[in-house]
């Protein structure tokens, strides 16, 4: 009984596997024999039967195909090593922003910062970041006024990821 279970499992597979080999055989009527061999002619020609997709406009940037990566940006990096005793909630690397969570002292647990940084660009300029400081002031827990500063945190901050920017950009030159 037990190798009839055994068998029966293997036939059930088995025949799962031919159906689907089957299924995937039928309608495939490419010659290949006639198929361009080299790959931009044949995606060149795939694009004009309806068989592919083209993200030229989105991969080909004007044949460089050298891609940045955070740990090569000295602004990216730059503003990690600034801002690496908050606690991050959105680090996004590609969509160019680095949110921090809500920080407060211990002095004053009333009102917490939370610090925003967008880059522009992967140059080191002073309008290459755009840095956003919102306070929370919080009467009761639930009670809670934020608020967009326009202060000297700010300030001190875009020098100071500027300037650690422009060294690990020197650095990195030599």
């Amino acid at each position: 009984m037990l190798q009839y279970t055994k068998f029966s499992s293997f036939l059930k597979i088995s025949t799962i596997f031919f159906i689907y080999l089957n299924v995937l055989g039928c309608g495939s009527t490419v010659d290949y024999s006639k198929e361009p061999a080299q790959g931009p002619e044949r995606a060149r020609k795939n694009i004009e039967e309806g068989r592919g997709a083209s993200i030229k406009g989105l991969m080909n940037r004007g044949g460089n195909t050298n891609f940045e990566f955070s740990s090569s940006n000295p602004l990216w990096r730059a503003s990690l090593e600034t801002l690496d005793f908050l606690p991050l909630s959105t680090v996004d690397y590609s969509g160019g922003v680095l949110i921090t969570d809500w920080y407060n002292d211990s002095e004053n647990s009333k009102e917490s910062l939370k610090i925003t940084v967008r880059f522009l660009s992967s140059e080191v300029r002073s309008d290459s970041i755009k840095i956003i400081v919102h306070k929370k002031n919080c009467i009761a827990a639930n009670n809670c006024n934020i608020i967009e500063l326009n202060s000297k945190i700010q300030k001190e901050l875009t020098l100071a990821i500027l300037s650690k920017a422009a060294a690990l950009e020197k650095t990195t030159k030599k």
